[in-house]
């Protein structure tokens, strides 16, 4: 079970994909998966469900590195959501 620290971080990712997906970066959650070869039903259940064990860390990685996320605001939820290029 995650904690609820851990819980809050998967939601600022799930508010990170729906940003970009606002923002037109990307079409929406199935883009992301497929880029990434994550399981579409994994994400779907963590999404419902933050406190399961199935979050990938590796996940935050790839809105940091593909996506200028800003891993500061992923983290702690301080700053802006995108870092500065």
């Amino acid at each position: 079970m995650q904690t609820e620290d851990s819980q809050k971080i998967i939601r600022r990712f799930f508010q990170a994909l729906q940003y970009l997906k606002d923002q037109r970066i990307i079409r929406g959650k199935q883009t992301f998966t497929r880029q990434f070869g994550i399981n579409r039903w994994n994400m779907n259940t963590v999404e419902k469900e933050p406190s399961r064990d199935m979050f990938q860390t590796a996940w935050l990685s790839y809105l940091v590195t593909e996506y200028g996320v800003s891993a500061e605001w992923l983290l702690t939820g301080r700053g802006a959501i995108l870092s500065p290029r």
